[in-house]
């Protein structure tokens, strides 16, 4: 790939977008009780957690899932399919996976759903993103 004809501000709008979409995804509005459940944590576990350390990793780990899915779809994929490449990244890739990492682990069906349901949202929305901005 050219990076002269890369577009490292969709990519960062890509990132900034689904760190956004995990604020609102793991807040009260939506699945936060759900995930604490699942996981095991209370919401005193989250006051201790070193929460500038926590957001910084997740953001530059956002920043490297959408360069990577830039690569992946090249520098000007068309929308529908960057949109359906980013859904069957998340469901067909991160999901999966999980799963397979859910099963062993024991871990609860709800915490899978929560997970794997943000996953393929995020991936389905940087194809979006990363589809309209070329």
């Amino acid at each position: 790939m050219n990076f002269a004809d890369f577009n490292f501000i969709a990519v960062l709008i890509a990132a900034l977008a689904t760190f956004i979409l995990g604020g609102v995804w793991y807040s009260p509005l939506m699945f936060k009780n759900a995930w604490l459940d699942g996981c095991g944590l209370t919401d005193i576990d989250l006051q201790n957690a070193a929460i500038g350390k926590v957001f910084t990793i997740a953001f530059i780990l956002s920043l490297l899932a959408a360069f990577i899915f830039a690569l992946f779809l090249g520098p000007r994929p068309e929308l529908g399919f960057a949109v359906g490449a980013g859904f069957a990244a998340g469901l067909g890739w991160v999901a999966t996976s999980f799963g397979i990492s859910y099963v062993f682990e024991q871990r609860p069906l709800k915490l899978f759903l929560v997970n794997a349901g943000y996953h393929t949202v995020q991936f389905t929305l940087m194809g979006l993103i990363l589809g309209l901005w070329h």
